[in-house]
């Protein structure tokens, strides 16, 4: 069986993503404490991400979160699954834009930036690439950690 999650490749790239908290926690605190984006949409979008990536840490953590926020279980299974079916309608344009920028490698079409940013204005749409860019450090943290430890098993754990 061969390992196929998203990664970090360098450890240079690992570095810049754990300063990005550091770098914008006052932003990020404001995000939350504004509820710029509310919790549920919050974790639809990282549902979204998570499922792109597959961190298996990532899946159980936020679906915990996601229940407590009020999702439904159903809707739940649906964003792990990619399907945004359930999404509420004002909220379906960043989270479909959230799994493109993840299946880019945070690298999405200008075209679907611009659209973000003409459904959600400038300050929701920072909130929402800060927002993407925490939970894809969080998901390629995690997968690197299966990686390690899918190695040091000889590849019989850490799938």
């Amino acid at each position: 069986m061969k390992f196929n999650k998203r990664t970090y490749k360098n450890p240079k790239d690992v570095f810049n993503d754990l300063w990005l908290p550091i770098r914008n926690r006052g932003r990020l605190m404001e995000i939350t404490r504004k509820e710029i984006i509310s919790p549920t949409f919050r974790e639809r979008l990282m549902l979204a991400v998570t499922a792109v990536n597959d961190c298996r840490y990532c899946s159980y953590f936020h679906t915990k979160q996601a229940l407590k926020s009020g999702i439904t279980t159903e809707e739940i299974s649906g964003l792990l699954a990619g399907d945004v079916a359930n999404c509420p309608q004002d909220e379906a344009v960043a989270v479909i834009y959230a799994q493109h920028w993840a299946e880019s490698d945070a690298h999405p079409d200008p075209e679907a930036v611009k659209r973000l940013q003409q459904t959600y204005g400038r300050e929701k749409t920072e909130a929402i690439h800060l927002i993407l860019r925490m939970i894809r450090m969080a998901n390629l943290l995690g997968n690197s950690w299966d990686y390690l430890i899918y190695r040091i098993s000889f590849g019989r754990k850490g799938l």
